[in-house]
């Protein structure tokens, strides 16, 4: 298993100063169940956000997959990324230091 991150941002920037739609307030919902079943089946090492709501504001999520192409995959299902409501990059990541 290897290991990645991919880190998101609001599409429209207005998002986190102004509030989101009740679309994108839908869809971050099920970006959430989504993460979460990920996380209880051990694809997700850690998911959150920062907490600001200037444009460089910006979630990660770290995932194990077997390759780029199964990480990519996890990324394009993500319903914020699937319904334009955030942009993603994805990385290969390495963890250097981890708590027990």
């Amino acid at each position: 298993m290897a290991t990645y991150l991919y880190k998101i941002q609001p599409v429209r920037p207005d998002m986190l100063k102004i509030g989101a739609t009740p679309a994108e307030d839908q869809t971050v919902d099920e970006h959430f169940a989504y993460l979460e079943r990920l996380t209880k089946q051990g694809v997700i090492l850690l998911a959150g956000r920062t907490l600001t709501d200037e444009y460089s504001s910006f979630g990660i999520v770290i995932i194990q997959a077997d390759n780029y192409e199964a990480a990519r995959l996890i990324v394009q299902n993500d319903p914020v990324v699937s319904q334009r409501i955030k942009h993603a990059e994805l990385f290969p990541f390495r963890i250097a230091l981890k708590s027990a």
